[in-house]
């Protein structure tokens, strides 16, 4: 379930679409607290992966 399926307490509305006070204020504060990831974040994990994969490799030869 992502935060666009999220229903309003108040307006029975979804949030994402910020009809009431309540959320537009919900909405803000799912914008500015949510984790994102970014593509050059991934990219450094996986080659972070990718070199600590060859080291287990040369150190088991």
């Amino acid at each position: 379930m992502g935060s666009e399926d999220l229903v309003c307490a108040r307006c029975s509305g979804l949030v994402i679409e910020g009809r009431c006070p309540t959320c537009r204020a919900s909405r803000e504060y799912l914008r500015r607290n949510s984790a994102t990831i970014s593509p050059q974040m991934i990219i450094t994990i996986i080659a972070i992966i990718m070199v600590l994969a060859a080291l287990a490799v040369r150190q088991a030869t």
